[in-house]
């Protein structure tokens, strides 16, 4: 919502962002608008019981989270703020949803249990 609603704002403060190039307030939006999404879809998923739909929604923010991965590799591993801001703030979320989707019980297990 952050970046939907100040796309400047969160650009100029969120640590490392503005290392990857000039900003662009259509893109901030339209990246703001697939996590929407993408937690809906998880939101969905849980409150209908169907992993499928949570496991979809966990799919962007894992796939985001691999594109950081290979940005920190390339800017060689190194242990500073932006790294620490992609762990909180990227990583964790990211997997987190995956794995919370992948345990989800589907409502035909509830009811077999």
């Amino acid at each position: 919502a952050y970046m939907l609603i100040d796309p400047a704002v969160w650009y100029a403060r969120t640590p490392g962002v503005i290392a990857t190039g000039p900003f662009n307030s259509h893109f901030v939006r339209d990246i703001a608008l697939a996590f929407i999404v993408s937690g809906g879809a998880i939101a969905l998923g849980t409150a209908g019981a169907v992993r499928q739909t949570a496991l979809a929604g966990a799919a962007w923010p894992c796939l985001h989270a691999l594109f950081h991965l290979l940005i920190w590799f390339a800017r060689g591993l190194p242990v500073d703020l932006v790294a620490a801001v992609n762990l909180a703030g990227i990583q964790l979320p990211a997997w987190l949803a995956l794995w919370a989707a992948w345990r989800f019980k589907t409502s035909k297990e509830l009811a077999s249990c």
